[in-house]
């Protein structure tokens, strides 16, 4: 079966813009979000839950402009690299799941469809950073260690921000539950939602005495050294994810992640084209004229590159796997050798005598593209 296109499960062009992307998805989760559904059969509810999946999947992606880059010129979400998960994986920077998106839409609480129990684990913030490469540290992969400030368990208090257990104590006006029921009108009528209690702040308890370490809060701010393993052959604009070395959850929830901005520097000699290289190599006219072999550097050492006799100006010269480390894969992409005829400068009376001699021994057949342009090209004008 083939993939649905976003776009058109959105009902938008591929050219809307991120405000038109919102708006369709904001008038689309309201129509099919499960609470107009409660009194539908089993199959109406079954079709409008998985079409709400459907459209919070494709917000989750077009709503994110650096998935909605991969999307477009990949056509998922991961980027060329199409893979994610674990330490040193490689995944764009989102959201979390599809009640943070709508959340994030409606203005938390969902928008008064329900809320979320405050009180329940929450994943901890993502750190944004960005680390800067040389062309070589991409081509041969390099170990990098970031240096960084993030949110961490206090150790005092063990994240409750209480001096000690007795100075906690349930909130007396939610019981606990860090919620409170009232009437309000919203899109579909008046409703009875839950919101949270403004006496706890939604934790559900109060504390009398606080921990001196942390001063409440059940985390402290510290500096951290993350080793980051780059692999070979990544690109520059790439995110690589290191998962859990972000800031501290919430009620014990799962620690955030760092995300890492891969920049790679140009290379003076190559030119990167996906996993090709380019390079130009200067060559004199004997040599491109009686063909010659050529020893080359390259990104894998000194390699022989043969120039076939008569070679041209701007022919490319194609070195099999002797390009850029293919991400994750034990491939190389190849090299092309441009070959650039260089004229030589500043020759002498009888250099240049030598040369016209040598020019008027040449027939019209040894120059057929210059033979081409005097019949009926610039020349005959």
């Amino acid at each position: 079966m083939a993939k649905k296109n976003l776009y058109e499960i959105l009902g938008v062009s591929k050219t809307a813009s991120d405000e038109e992307i919102k708006k369709a998805y904001r008038k689309l989760a309201i129509t099919l979000h499960p609470d107009r559904f409660t009194n539908a059969s089993e199959p109406e509810k079954k079709q409008a839950e998985e079409k709400f999946k459907e459209i919070n999947k494709a917000y989750e992606v077009l709503g994110d402009k650096e998935k909605r880059a991969n999307y477009d010129k990949y056509g998922t979400e991961d980027g060329s690299a199409g893979f994610a998960g674990g330490a040193g994986g490689f995944e764009g920077a989102g959201f979390g799941g599809f009640e943070d998106i709508f959340n994030s839409i409606f203005g938390g609480a969902n928008g008064g469809f329900g809320r979320r129990n405050p009180n329940e684990p929450k994943q901890g913030d993502d750190i944004h950073v960005k680390i800067n490469l040389t062309f070589e540290e991409a081509y041969n992969g390099v170990t990098k260690t970031i240096r960084l400030n993030r949110d961490e368990q206090c150790s005092t208090c063990k994240g409750t921000g209480a001096k000690d257990a007795s100075s906690i104590r349930v909130c007396q006006y939610c019981k606990g539950t860090g919620t409170v029921r009232k009437t309000q009108q919203s899109l579909f009528g008046q409703q009875v939602v839950q919101t949270m209690c403004t006496n706890c702040g939604g934790k559900g308890k109060i504390i009398s005495d606080k921990c001196v370490t942390c001063r409440g809060n059940g985390y402290v701010r510290k500096e951290a050294n993350v080793k980051v393993n780059v692999p070979a052959g990544v690109d520059n604009g790439v995110s690589m994810t290191l998962r859990g070395e972000g800031n501290n959850g919430i009620n014990g929830g799962a620690k955030g992640n760092l995300v890492i901005a891969v920049g790679v520097a140009s290379s003076d000699k190559f030119k990167r084209v996906g996993n090709d290289l380019y390079m130009d190599l200067p060559i004199g006219f004997y040599d491109v004229a009686n063909g010659c072999e050529i020893a080359i550097e390259t990104m894998k050492g000194e390699a022989k590159c043969k120039i076939p006799e008569a070679t041209q100006s701007g022919t490319k010269i194609r070195l099999k796997g002797y390009g850029m480390k293919v991400l994750q894969k034990d491939l190389y992409g190849d090299l092309y050798v441009v070959v650039k005829v260089e004229t030589p400068k500043n020759l002498s009376s009888k250099q240049l005598k030598l040369l016209k001699t040598f020019e008027d021994s040449l027939s019209d057949s040894q120059y057929p593209q210059l033979k081409k342009c005097k019949k009926g090209g610039f020349f005959s004008k």
